[in-house]
């Protein structure tokens, strides 16, 4: 190549060079370039730098208290409750109609926060709910109070465990990354000591927040923070999901240098109460329930826990798990009281009755189990509470003389008291009197290792068991209550299965059975006793069918301690015993129609049409075994003395305290939680509690938490006449062993009067068997 020709070529490699540096210095300091748009920089959000604890929530001469160094439980001894104040509950008893609804508009803003047009126009604004009561239970109400039920119980944290002084900061906000991803996540924490390098999450209820998680993954992953300790500080029972994010975050953050978690989890066991704005409690939004409540002369109605829970329950799965859909795994979820479909209505019962603060009206509560997965259980609240309710003033309101039901086929005209098979109570006897005689045929299926042993206990001819007619009937096992300052808890009441031989004139299919010697018949109704009697007397304790019949039994025992000490009862009780007027607690839907005589066609077909055959061979003929009916009565007693219940129940006063205000856990039952109110609507103040005295050790030293049979040949009441039974005199003081309540005070309670004669049932069904040949030739 010729030199003039290299030397243009690199004098324009030269300029090419110098262009191309010009505007690589041009663009990095930043000046405009042709063709190009860039946006200015966005410098991260200010993080927030908190505030002292101690002074962000009032607390004052509180000294620094100490984290526990492991997974922790407050004592027993220290579970309370705390205040709140709820601005939504002075609607809770809203009911507008669709012309005032429609008139409010859906503009909130324009309405004062104590207008409830401002409730109706944010329903009105909202898509998602269509029933104006779900919303403001479901969604208004928790809404309103979630902040301040938060901030309260923070404060408590704060005050109790001294999160106090100048090193502990609240509400600091920092940037957790995570090292797999690289994300940054914005984290305010609830209180955080740079000195002691610890942190502290506090939940009012039992659940993390799902928005705050991957925060917290990032911090358990990020090296950064390995010196740091994590503590979560939970008020109520922590749920499932609660327990496995803990895992997983120990899992990830590993352990100190001590060899110990740097997750902790803290169970609190505080349980909110929420309250209306002062000077609301009574207001004209407000609304009391009929739970327990007699709704007549001076009664306004009851209020408290237990209404807001059972009221909150759906009628049935389906809408159950709608609403759960539409509230959500987050957010409006987590404000749910416990969280809907967190209480398995089927074990709702009645577990105490008394005395309300200031004589007004009756405390009341309940005991019902909480179910982990919030889908499987929750629906049917109110029926269930109805229920017990009904039958509650039922049991007040007839004689017991008409506590009766009546399954025999020689008596179609008396099955069931005229005034008593108008009420639930009365159909859920009746009902369950049905039942037991299907329970007791498949008991004694041949085809079942206890029915064939049963067969094979029976005598014998030509190889074929026999057995004689006999009646089966529920009656209460030893009732365990205690009467203590001013009302009573019941604590247990068993039910136990006796029979008798006994005959009817109406015969079933099959023709004649055998004729047994006297020995014969005791030796088939001690087979009965057993090889058949435990199988059915525990369906009849623990089944599904009949939890209805323990509700309203469990009522029965509450009724006639008010009976018994009808004196001291509010007068709109007193004026409700022994009127024989029921017409306030008729049967509900569905079974408005419902008759005791439908019952008896039912019973009637089936016993002399037969409802199970068995087939049994002595190696040569088959005979077909026919059997049919039941019969159902009952007599009751209980005793607990002084020393054991303070020994075995020593926390269900203080609990039952708080559980006529709020949702509170029951310590003696695990699993199970106690919720109910008080008849006169004052359920802001019931049955006062004790409150465990203020802590001059604000960290209080935790707990931490690790890794009868029925006599065979009982003496049956006797078999109903033509007439009602009459009733029978209370035992005297001299014989308590003869009611239901010899409540262990100095001075025995008879209980339930009339008891021995009908307390819930006495009826003159009976078990009938027959057999026949069965041709076997083809």
């Amino acid at each position: 190549m010729k030199p003039a020709r290299i030397a243009r070529r690199w004098r324009a490699l030269r300029n090419s060079l110098t262009a191309l540096a010009c505007a690589t210095v041009i663009t990095l300091t930043g000046q405009p370039v042709t063709g190009v748009a860039e946006a200015a920089p966005t410098a991260p959000p200010k993080l927030k730098p908190g505030k002292r604890c101690d002074e962000m929530y009032g607390v004052r001469n509180v000294p620094t208290g100490r984290l526990p160094q492991g997974d922790a439980s407050r004592a027993v001894d220290r579970w309370d409750t705390y205040d709140y104040t709820n601005p939504g509950l002075q609607f809770d008893g809203l009911a507008p109609t669709q012309a005032e609804l429609d008139a409010a508009g859906t503009d909130y803003k324009k309405y004062d926060h104590s207008d409830p047009r401002r409730v109706y126009a944010r329903f009105n604004a909202q898509q998602r709910w269509k029933s104006f009561s779900d919303y403001l239970t479901k969604v208004y109400i928790p809404n309103q109070g979630y902040d301040a039920r938060g901030k309260a119980f923070m404060a408590k944290v704060v005050r109790e465990m001294g999160l106090t002084g100048p090193d502990w900061i609240c509400e600091k906000e920092f940037y957790f990354t995570d090292p797999d991803t690289g994300e940054r996540h914005l984290r305010r924490l609830d209180a955080y000591n740079k000195r002691s390098r610890e942190i502290v999450e506090v939940k009012s209820n039992g659940s993390p927040d799902a928005r705050e998680k991957p925060a917290d993954r990032a911090w358990a992953r990020n090296r950064g923070w390995s010196s740091y300790k994590y503590t979560y500080v939970f008020a109520e029972n922590q749920t499932r999901d609660a327990r496995n994010f803990m895992k997983e975050l120990k899992d990830s953050a590993g352990r100190d240098t001590l060899g110990r978690d740097r997750v902790r989890a803290y169970d609190y066991q505080s349980h909110h109460k929420g309250v209306p704005p002062k000077g609301t409690e009574n207001g004209p939004y407000r609304a009391n329930g009929t739970t327990m409540s007699p709704g007549n002369g001076t009664s306004t109605g009851s209020r408290g826990s237990g209404n807001q829970v059972i009221n909150q329950s759906p009628p049935n799965p389906q809408t159950l798990k709608e609403q759960l859909d539409r509230l959500g795994r987050t957010g409006q979820r987590s404000l749910m009281n416990r969280g809907l479909g967190g209480i398995d209505f089927t074990t709702l019962d009645l577990r105490y009755i008394g005395k309300g603060k200031g004589g007004e009206g009756l405390d009341y509560a309940f005991s019902a189990k909480t179910v982990e997965d919030e889908y499987a259980a929750g629906w049917g609240g109110q029926d269930k509470g109805n229920l017990i309710s009904d039958a509650f003033f039922t049991w007040l309101a007839l004689d017991p003389s008409t506590f009766w039901v009546n399954l025999n086929p020689d008596e179609p005209n008396r099955v069931i008291d005229a005034d008593f098979g108008t009420t639930d109570a009365g159909r859920v006897l009746l009902e369950a009197d049905l039942e037991l005689k299907h329970d007791i045929f498949k008991a004694m299926d041949p085809q079942t290792d206890a029915g064939r042993d049963f067969m094979n206990a029976l005598p014998k001819r030509d190889g074929f068991p026999c057995w004689a007619g006999f009646r089966y009937w529920i009656e209460p096992e030893t009732a365990v209550v205690r009467e203590q300052d001013g009302g009573i808890h019941i604590l247990d009441t068993p039910l136990k299965l006796s029979t008798v031989p006994q005959e009817t004139t109406t015969q079933p299919p099959g023709g004649k059975g055998c004729d047994l010697t006297e020995a014969e018949t005791q030796q088939s109704d001690r087979a009965l006793d057993r090889h058949i009697t435990p199988l059915v007397e525990e369906k009849v304790n623990s089944g599904d069918y009949y939890a209805d019949l323990r509700r309203v039994y469990t009522a029965r025992v509450a009724a006639e301690w008010v009976r018994q000490n009808a004196s001291d009862m509010p007068a709109e009780y007193r004026t409700i015993i022994n009127s024989n007027d029921v017409k306030r607690w008729p049967l509900r839907a569905p079974h408005e129609k419902w008759t005791g005589k439908q019952v008896w066609d039912r019973y009637y077909k089936a016993f002399t049409e037969g409802t199970f055959t068995y087939e049994w061979s002595n190696g040569q003929d088959v005979y077909v075994y026919t059997v049919g009916g039941v019969d159902f009565s009952k007599q009751p007693k209980s005793n607990m003395n002084p020393v054991r219940f303070r020994t075995e129940q020593r926390y269900k006063p203080r609990t039952v305290g708080y559980a006529v205000d709020t949702i509170a856990d029951d310590p003696h039952k695990a699993g199970y939680l106690m919720f109910g109110g008080n008849s006169a609507g004052h359920s802001e103040g019931g049955t006062p509690a004790p409150t465990p005295p203020p802590s001059t050790t604000p960290a209080p030293t935790p707990t931490p938490t690790g890794t009868g049979k029925p006599d065979p040949t009982p003496t049956p009441s006797a078999p109903p006449t033509s007439q009602a039974p009459a009733p029978t005199a209370p035992p005297g003081p001299q014989d308590p062993d003869g009611d239901l309540a010899d409540t262990g005070s100095d001075t025995p309670v008879g209980l339930i009067v009339g008891i021995a004669v009908a307390a819930i049932a006495a009826g003159g069904a009976l078990v009938w068997w027959r057999r026949r040949k069965v041709d076997t030739e083809s």
